[in-house]
């Protein structure tokens, strides 16, 4: 029987990550030598050192995921930019300096390509995090999310930890937060669609749908999580985006109804059109009305193309669930979870 050397605690592990990597682990991804202990708000409150403290004491991590955090989407971030701030500066000081106190070798926390300037060039990578101003819409979280690798290099630098963080793209998938008002734009796209379809209306997208993101499924970026955990060994942080594929569309699909915009094929420093991924998802989920974009609401950040770069040097092999397959998924997941996804 193998002993168990490494027991790994995931905050936030009830959230869109967290479940992610319990499935990739609980279908063959952990190893016999792990134990994986997955907490949420109900385990501890992050943003008090006692109870942190007393979390790391009675689990006894030798690893740690970081994903707990105060989350939301764009018109969320403009409404409590302080708030994403607080709460997210005590709740990563008191995981990572748990996690120092109580000598875990090893911390993984999970950033986010929002923390980048807003006024930069592109692509950007991991070197430009603190090259400027993030943008102003969720400066807040960005700031506060920032100080994490600043932190990373402080606990190396003065205690040798092993402490660094993924940045991911624009993370979707099954256990999403799927509030129209708070979520971010794919689950509350997938949302909406579902009510749209149900009353027979058209379909409303906040904006222009002109910016564009890059996405990564959440299956996805757990596998990758796994290997940063078990592998990666720079402080510096290492951006998680794939290489999303979009075949073409069915031309008849909205055929007299809205504006078509076709879809193409995706670099892998390019990213996907709010309006192109609003029509993805409008095919997953069988929607034949039309696209209404209402521009008096904000479009935020026009984009943040984000280079894989590093990632490919390290895995040149690795292949990404094609992005029509992953939104197909996650609307599936959505229809049949409806009652409790849309809270």
């Amino acid at each position: 029987m193998t002993e168990v050397t490494k027991r790994i605690l995931v905050t936030g592990g009830t959230g869109l990550v967290g479940r992610a990597i319990e499935k990739v682990v609980a279908d063959g991804g952990g190893r016999p030598d792990e134990e994986w202990i997955f907490v949420s708000s109900r385990d501890a409150d992050l943003t008090s050192s006692s109870e942190t403290k007393a979390l790391f004491e009675r689990h006894k991590p030798t690893h740690v995921i970081h994903l707990a955090a105060m989350v939301g989407g764009l018109f969320k971030n403009l409404r409590s930019n302080l708030d994403f701030w607080r709460t997210n500066i005590h709740i990563n000081d008191n995981v990572l300096h748990s996690a120092h106190e109580s000598g875990v070798q090893k911390v993984v926390s999970c950033l986010s390509t929002c923390i980048f300037p807003d006024k930069t060039t592109y692509p950007i990578d991991e070197t430009m995090i603190h090259n400027g101003p993030p943008h102003s819409s969720n400066f807040g979280y960005s700031y506060a999310k920032r100080m994490i690798d600043v932190q990373n290099r402080g606990y190396s630098e003065q205690h040798g930890r092993r402490f660094t963080a993924v940045i991911p793209t624009n993370v979707f998938g099954p256990h999403d937060n799927f509030n129209i008002e708070d979520g971010h734009v794919l689950p509350g796209l997938i949302h909406k669609v579902y009510l749209a379809k149900q009353s027979g209306s058209a379909l409303t997208v906040w904006g222009t749908g002109k910016p564009r993101r890059q996405f990564i499924y959440s299956l996805d970026l757990a596998r990758l999580f796994l290997w940063v955990l078990r592998e990666y060994d720079e402080v510096e942080p290492i951006i998680l985006s794939g290489k999303p594929w979009l075949p073409p569309r069915n031309p008849l699909l909205h055929e007299g109804t809205a504006t078509i915009l076709p879809f193409s094929t995706v670099g892998e420093e390019d990213e996907v059109s709010i309006w192109e991924a609003a029509e993805a998802i409008a095919e997953a989920m069988e929607f034949g009305g039309e696209l209404v974009f209402d521009t008096t609401k904000s479009d935020g950040q026009f984009k943040k193309t984000a280079s894989n770069a590093k990632l490919r040097r390290y895995l040149p092999e690795f292949q990404f669930t094609p992005f029509r397959k992953a939104v197909k998924e996650t609307c599936a997941w959505f229809n049949a979870n409806y009652a409790n996804a849309r809270k």
